[in-house]
């Protein structure tokens, strides 16, 4: 894959990703992480979703161990891929992921509440050596929702 092609991709997802940010019941934020987990590493990639949930989870305000990973196997509205991080108290939304093979490899796309510290989130995520965006949902277009 050239990288001109790589780049439109993730144009792509990026606005795609701020695309389902609006408008919503909350202010959300997104995150897309790029994995090097192919297809058949889908627990290699679990892990890395639990990892960057337990990181948004402690910059919205929660301690990771009060949370849970709901999975939706009982939920037809939820897709195989799909996953939310819950408060164990309340079942409190702390953020949804959604799992995509893309070129081979896994890009997991996160949506957490905007009053989390973002910024601070993307370079929690880049120090645990993951590639990361961050989109801000409350931005007038997709091309000034990217948070680098």
């Amino acid at each position: 894959m050239t990288d001109t092609h790589a780049d439109a991709l993730d144009a792509d997802l990026r606005r795609r990703t701020w695309q389902l940010l609006q408008p919503g019941d909350i202010a959300l934020d997104g995150l897309v992480v790029h994995t090097d987990c192919g297809g058949d590493e889908e627990t290699m990639m679990h892990q890395a979703t639990l990892e960057v949930g337990d990181l948004i989870a402690v910059h919205a305000g929660h301690d990771p161990a009060d949370t849970y990973v709901y999975s939706g196997n009982d939920d037809t509205e939820f897709a195989s891929n799909q996953h939310q991080g819950l408060t164990l108290d309340g079942d409190e939304f702390v953020w949804e992921c959604q799992q995509l093979l893309r070129e081979g490899t896994f890009d997991v796309v996160f949506y957490f509440e905007a009053d989390a510290d973002t910024r601070a989130l993307l370079a929690a995520v880049r120090e645990r050596g993951y590639e990361a965006t961050a989109v801000r949902g409350d931005a007038e277009a997709p091309g000034q929702a990217t948070v680098e």
